[in-house]
C-alpha cells in the first residue's frame, strides 16, 4: 500500500518538474548557474578540492567564490556534468533532484503525524506551493531550492530519533551539512525553527504537560544536538572559512540598494488574495513583477485545520492533534508577519536579519509548515472517503499552480553557446563582480585580466620577456627573462593563502592599492616562478575537521565492513 501512495508522490513530482526534462533551458533572474558549474568542472579537472578559488570570474583575475558560496548544488551537477550530461543538463538535473528529494521526505515526515493519506497531501502540496515554482522558474535559484528540499528531511529525521531510533542520528548530521552546504541563508532561517520542533517534540512525548526534564529527555536533546555539530563538523571546510574569512572580501554590496531588505516587504494582498503570476523583479511597494502567493488552498486548508482540530480537541482529547496543529500554525502565521512592513521594527531590533537580503525568503519556511499542516486535514475525514476526497484535494492544488510551473519562455542553446560566445564569456566574467571580490581590490577592473606577466607600471627602462606563462584554477608558473632588478605584476588578485616562490625559494608577496594584482620582486636574469593558493590555518583546520567527521560518518555507514563481528 505504501508503495502506491509513493509512486503518486513521484508522479506529481514528475509532473511539477515536466520543463526540466524538455531540451534547452529557459531565462532566470540568477543566470549564472552554468558558469559556477563550469567554473566548478575546472577545479575538479585541477584536483583543486574542495573548491575554493575560481580562476574566470572578476574578469578574469579570479575570486575565492566557492570559499563564500555554497557549494553542494554544483558538486551534485559536477557528478552528473563528469557521467556526461551537459553543464545546462546537469543544472536542470539539480533542479529536478531537489524536487523530487523534497516529495519524498515530506511524504516520510508528513506519513509519520497524519499517516500514508496525509502523507500523499503533505507532499503533494510541498511540491507545488507557488514559492517552489518562484525558485525554480522565475528566480532560478538553485542553491535556495536544494535547501528547501532538506528541511522536511531533517524534520522527519529528528521525529525517527525522538521516536528512539537510533540508526537516524548519522543521516540527522548528513542532512543538516547538506543544508548548510547548499545556502547560508535558508540555514540561517532554518535552525531555529528546528531548535523549536526538537522542544517541541519532546514535551509532546510527555504523558502530562511538565517543564521537568527527565533523565531520557536529556539524553535525547543531548545526541540531536551532537548530531547537529556533527553536521556542522562535515560542512566545516565550507562553513567555517565563509564565516571566519568572509572579512577578507567585499560583502557590503550585498545589503546596500537593491538588496536592502527594506526594499522587499510583501503585502497581504499579495501573500493571501493575489493570483498575478510575472517573471520581473521584486521592488519597492506592492507593484512586484513577480508573485509572493502562499497558495490559496495552503492557508484556507490551514485555517479549515485549525478550526477541526479545536473541535475534536474539546469533543475527545485522547484523539486530539491540537498541540500540533497549533505549532505549525503559530508558527506559519509568526514567519510570515516577519515578511510584512508591520514587522520592520523586529528588522531594526536584530541587524543580522539583514544578511537575509529579502523578506519575503521567509516563505519558504512558512509554505513548508502549511504544507506539512495540510496532510492533517486526513486525519478528519472517515476512511471509506478519504480516496475521494484527497483526490479532490489533490487535484484542486495541481490545477491552480499548474501554470506557475513553466519558465517564461524556453532558450534552445547549448552550452558552448552560452558559455562561449562573446556576451555570455563576458557575463561569467564580470556578473555579480563585487561579491566575494578579495579587500585587496579597492574596486573591480574595467578589462580584462592580462594573459601573461607585466611589469609594474612605473617600469619602463626595464625590459621583460615572457617565455612561457601556465595558468590554472589555483596556480601559475612562468618563466621570465628580466633586464634589471624590478617588480613584476601577476594575473591574479591577492588574497590571504597565496604564496609565491621564485627559484623554488618563496619570497614575499605584495600588491597593488588599487586593483589587488599580485607584485613580486625580481633580480635581473633569468627566473622560474610559481604562485600557487595554499591553505589559511582556518581552511586547514576546517578541512581537518570535515576530514575526521566524513571518517567517522563512513564507520558508521559501514560497520560490518569496517568493524566485522568475529564469532567466539
Amino acid at each position: 500500500m505504501k508503495k502506491i501512495f509513493l509512486i503518486l508522490v513521484l508522479l506529481s513530482a514528475l509532473l511539477a518538474s515536466r520543463h526540466l526534462f524538455k531540451p534547452g533551458f529557459f531565462s532566470m533572474h540568477d543566470d549564472l548557474h552554468v558558469g559556477r558549474l563550469y567554473e566548478m568542472d575546472l577545479c575538479i579537472q585541477d584536483r583543486q578540492f574542495p573548491c575554493r578559488w575560481v580562476p574566470d570570474m572578476g574578469y578574469g583575475y579570479g575570486y575565492p567564490l566557492y570559499n563564500f558560496y555554497p557549494p553542494l548544488p554544483y558538486y551534485l551537477g559536477e557528478a552528473f556534468h563528469l557521467l556526461g550530461f551537459g553543464i545546462i543538463t546537469s543544472i536542470k538535473i539539480v533542479f529536478a533532484i531537489a524536487v523530487f528529494f523534497g516529495a519524498y521526505f515530506m511524504f516520510l515526515l508528513a506519513s509519520h503525524f497524519w499517516g500514508l493519506w496525509g502523507g500523499l497531501i503533505g507532499a503533494v502540496f510541498y511540491t507545488w506551493v507557488p514559492y517552489h515554482a518562484l525558485d525554480i522558474f522565475v528566480r532560478g535559484a538553485m542553491s535556495e531550492f536544494t535547501a528547501i528540499a532538506f528541511f522536511p528531511a531533517i524534520f522527519w529525521v529528528v521525529a525517527e530519533i525522538i521516536n528512539k531510533k537510533k540508526k537516524y542520528w548519522p543521516q540527522l548530521a548528513f542532512f543538516y551539512a547538506a543544508l548548510l552546504l547548499s545556502h547560508n541563508i535558508m540555514a540561517m532561517l532554518f535552525t531555529p525553527l528546528l531548535g523549536a520542533w526538537v522542544i517541541f517534540l519532546l514535551l509532546l512525548k510527555k504523558k502530562k504537560f511538565s517543564l521537568k526534564v527527565t533523565r531520557l529527555e536529556l539524553s535525547l536533546l543531548l545526541k540531536i544536538i551532537l548530531s547537529g555539530l556533527w553536521g556542522v563538523g562535515l560542512a566545516a571546510f565550507f562553513t567555517l572559512p565563509a564565516f571566519l574569512e568572509k572579512k577578507l572580501v567585499h560583502v557590503e554590496t550585498m545589503f546596500m540598494g537593491y538588496f536592502n531588505y527594506l526594499a522587499h516587504y510583501t503585502s497581504l494582498k499579495q501573500l493571501f488574495l493575489d493570483r498575478f503570476w510575472g517573471f520581473g523583479a521584486s521592488v519597492w511597494g506592492p507593484e512586484d513583477g513577480m508573485s509572493f502567493q502562499l497558495g490559496h488552498l495552503h492557508w484556507i486548508l490551514a485555517l479549515v485545520i485549525l478550526g477541526l482540530a479545536v473541535y475534536q480537541h474539546y469533543k475527545d482529547r485522547k484523539k486530539s492533534s491540537l498541540p500540533l496543529v497549533v505549532f505549525c500554525f503559530s508558527l506559519s502565521l509568526a514567519i510570515i508577519f516577519l515578511t510584512h512592513p508591520r514587522a520592520v521594527f523586529i528588522w531594526k531590533a536584530f541587524p543580522f536579519l539583514e544578511y537575509l537580503q529579502f523578506p519575503w525568503r521567509f516563505l519558504a519556511i512558512a509554505t513548508f509548515l502549511l504544507s506539512f499542516l495540510a496532510g492533517g486535514i486526513m486525519s478528519f475525514v472517515s476512511f471509506n472517503k478519504r480516496a475521494l476526497f484527497a483526490g479532490t484535494l489533490i487535484g484542486a492544488v495541481i490545477l491552480l499552480n499548474f501554470n506557475y510551473f513553466q519558465p517564461e519562455k524556453p532558450i534552445y542553446i547549448s552550452d558552448q553557446e552560452k558559455l562561449f560566445s562573446e556576451k555570455g564569456w563576458n557575463r561569467l566574467q564580470t556578473d555579480a563582480i563585487f561579491d566575494y571580490l578579495p579587500k585587496s581590490a579597492f574596486f573591480p577592473p574595467t578589462a580584462p585580466a592580462p594573459k601573461d606577466v607585466l611589469l609594474r607600471e612605473g617600469s619602463v627602462e626595464n625590459r621583460l620577456e615572457v617565455k612561457n606563462f601556465e595558468q590554472g584554477t589555483d596556480w601559475l608558473k612562468f618563466k621570465i627573462s628580466i633586464q634589471k632588478e624590478g617588480e613584476i605584476m601577476l594575473p591574479v588578485y591577492y588574497f590571504p593563502g597565496w604564496r609565491g616562490w621564485l627559484d623554488k625559494k618563496e619570497v614575499e608577496l605584495t600588491y597593488e592599492k588599487d586593483l589587488g594584482r599580485i607584485i613580486m620582486e625580481v633580480p635581473a636574469g633569468e627566473h622560474q616562478g610559481e604562485l600557487r593558493l595554499t591553505n589559511t590555518p582556518v581552511r586547514a583546520w576546517a578541512n581537518f575537521i570535515s576530514l575526521i567527521a566524513w571518517w567517522s560518518l563512513l564507520v558508521v555507514a559501514f560497520k560490518p565492513i569496517v568493524w566485522p563481528r568475529i564469532k567466539k
